[in-house]
């Protein structure tokens, strides 16, 4: 789906929140396109439940607005918003059936019984539960849990589903599974959708695009690609993904000399004097480039299909390299040369 010309399902507007002394939310503003799948990354701290929270309706904000649809919800109790909700703790009523928590929301609007019924086993159907309409949530794996709470939080098609770092307390095998199941559904159903995780490898898999936030503010927001190869600054480029930062002065366009006076060709045009952060990924060197690197391995790890290498350089530096494996896994203390090529760069 091209989100450039959905209209937006979901406007935040210039939303502030304090807790005493503490600034949760600094004025923030984000659009959701209609049917799009949004995850806000951050760390613990950094603001993504809060305002979660706000559009939910569980927190009122200080300031700002919230819209879905065009209608301004900003002020409405959250069973008035038509949002659906999966939070980490699945949160069902563990007296009631699997059935039975999934058919609650449907209850609290009313819906007839028969129409009720038919809808819970639809959703159980979507979430792959059908047959465990009479179990209680003890009798459940946690993977089953998280299955009800989703299919709670669906059977009566909201506007907006909002995920509160659903998979954190799986397994890392099943928690994979989950984001390609809640992916697929969030496709099929065509649900708008924010997701909210602190964990950068999941962010990259669900996402549509990613609001990568710190301090009660966001930092960016882009696809997948742009947030991992073009970061808008330090704190996106370190916290997505493994980094080489350095800082430098741009000396003319296309070539950056760093803080020690080592100079980098780089795909770059901003203008000589400009003051810049350099990223350098691990996995983005080469045995060969426009800019080579002498040095000497400290530290040699084998994941399977590479080397993942720190390497001191004779210049003072010190670089984390990824690299194919091919050959031996190189020794610690053992010498040798990696390139990155300009294009490969990112100035900030």
């Amino acid at each position: 789906m091209n989100q450039a010309h959905s209209p937006a399902e979901l406007r935040i507007r210039g939303v502030g929140k304090r807790f005493g002394e503490v600034v949760a939310l600094d004025r923030v503003s984000l659009e959701v396109a209609r049917g799009e799948l949004l995850t806000i990354l951050g760390p613990s701290g950094s603001g993504k439940t809060t305002l979660l929270k706000v559009v939910a309706g569980f927190e009122a904000p200080d300031g700002g607005s919230v819209e879905v649809g065009g209608a301004d919800i900003t002020a409405l109790p959250p069973a008035r918003r038509d949002i659906g909700m999966v939070f980490q703790n699945y949160a069902l009523f563990p007296h009631m059936s699997v059935a039975a928590n999934v058919a609650f929301p449907l209850e609290m609007r009313g819906v007839a019984r028969a129409e009720a019924a038919r809808r819970v086993a639809e959703a159980l159907a979507m979430v792959e539960l059908s047959g465990y309409e009479a179990r209680l949530p003890r009798q459940l794996s946690g993977g089953q849990q998280q299955r009800v709470a989703l299919a709670r939080a669906i059977v009566f098609k909201p506007r907006l589903l909002l995920l509160d770092e659903p998979f954190g307390a799986l397994d890392r095998k099943l928690r994979e599974t989950m984001q390609l199941e809640v992916r697929r559904l969030q496709r099929r159903l065509g649900l708008t959708t924010i997701f909210i995780t602190h964990d950068q490898e999941e962010a990259l898999v669900l996402s549509d695009r990613i609001a990568v936030m710190d301090k009660g503010a966001i930092q960016q927001v882009a696809g997948t690609t742009e947030i991992y190869e073009r970061p808008a600054n330090a704190f996106v480029a370190a916290f997505v993904g493994e980094s080489n930062l350095f800082r430098g002065t741009m000396r003319a366009p296309g070539m950056v000399a760093l803080d020690d006076g080592r100079t980098l060709q780089v795909a770059s045009d901003r203008p000589a004097g400009a003051s810049v952060g350099v990223l350098m990924r691990p996995e983005r060197f080469d045995a060969e480039g426009a800019n080579a690197f002498d040095g000497r391995v400290v530290e040699a790890v084998y994941l399977g299909t590479g080397f993942k290498l720190r390497i001191a350089c004779d210049d003072g530096r010190e670089l984390v390299v990824r690299l194919p494996a091919r050959g031996t896994l190189p020794a610690p203390g053992s010498t040798m040369r990696v390139a990155i090529a300009p294009d490969a760069v990112h100035v900030f």
